[in-house]
């Protein structure tokens, strides 16, 4: 059913006179007649009682004009909805990334972006960088924010930054007084490991496996703050990005390893060939 026909039946409604409401919809009044004579085809009944004192509902006219006013109203909230949103007055940004990500880079972004636009709502998940790769292509995120190289080529992908990895450990272990260590010492100590099966997991481990080291994981976690904590607080040593422990207190010392260096590229991905909405892509401006 045309819009512009039930708004035109509207006015008619409204001023009660032909002539009255194709003054306040701008028409002739030919014009409006023909707008009602096509709604009254389209629907099937006589809308209006015609007589010199005006236009009357018939009971068809009004049900149609109750329906009439709830179908323009949620058309006109539509409209609404869809200019505040490619005007960033609202909207929504649906991003997912690793722990790294979510703890260190997006909530800074986040609050950067929200001076600018307050209405934007954010929906944040935390996940490793293949489940995030699955939730983009499979359209339950806009955005994510993964460690390279990608598992699949259905993706857009933007360099992000390049992510030091460090090895941390508490003050008082005895590695940590010596500051800088050699790779070959790192063998037999207790290790608190991210995720088996993790981006940074299988980085950290095809780098020691390289250096012909084998470190004694005995506790694997997911959080950069869970691992910290445990680290702090415990003889275990760990690798962390450095975005998790540089200008932080966090309890720990960073400890220089001679013959390791491992580094990871993290990048800002979405589904091929998806337009983003307005929100996501001003956020993701943002990021790169």
């Amino acid at each position: 059913m045309d819009l512009l026909l039930l708004r035109s039946f509207l006015a008619v409604a409204e001023h009660r006179t032909i002539t009255r409401a194709s003054r306040a919809l701008g028409l002739t009044q030919p014009a409006l007649t023909r707008r009602l004579q096509l709604l009254e085809e389209d629907v099937g009944a006589q809308l209006f009682e015609r007589s010199r004192r005006g236009m009357a509902l018939t009971d068809a006219g009004r049900l149609v004009c109750d329906e009439a006013r709830v179908l323009v109203d949620r058309y006109t909230a539509m409209q609404e909805q869809v200019r505040a949103r490619s005007t960033l007055e609202k909207g929504v940004v649906r991003i997912g990334g690793g722990a790294t990500a979510v703890s260190f880079l997006v909530p800074q972004a986040i609050a950067r972006f929200q001076k600018s636009h307050p209405g934007v709502r954010f929906h944040v998940r935390e996940a490793g960088s293949r489940d995030v790769e699955a939730d983009v292509r499979d359209e339950r995120i806009e955005l994510g924010i993964v460690t390279l190289p990608l598992h699949s080529k259905e993706f857009d992908v933007d360099p992000l930054r390049r992510d030091r990895i460090v090895l941390v450990a508490a003050p008082d272990h005895p590695l940590a007084r010596r500051r800088r260590v050699d790779v070959k010492d790192l063998a037999g100590h207790a290790f608190v490991g991210f995720e088996a099966g993790s981006a940074i997991r299988q980085l950290i481990d095809t780098a020691l496996r390289e250096a012909g080291v084998e470190v004694n994981v005995q506790m694997e976690l997911r959080s950069i703050a869970a691992t910290l904590e445990m680290v702090a607080h415990t003889q275990s040593l760990a690798f962390v990005s450095q975005l998790g422990v540089e200008g932080r207190d966090t309890g720990v010392t960073v400890i220089d390893v001679k013959g390791l260096a491992i580094h990871r590229g993290l990048a800002l991905i979405r589904k091929m060939g998806r337009p983003l909405s307005p929100a996501a892509r001003a956020f993701s401006a943002l990021l790169l």
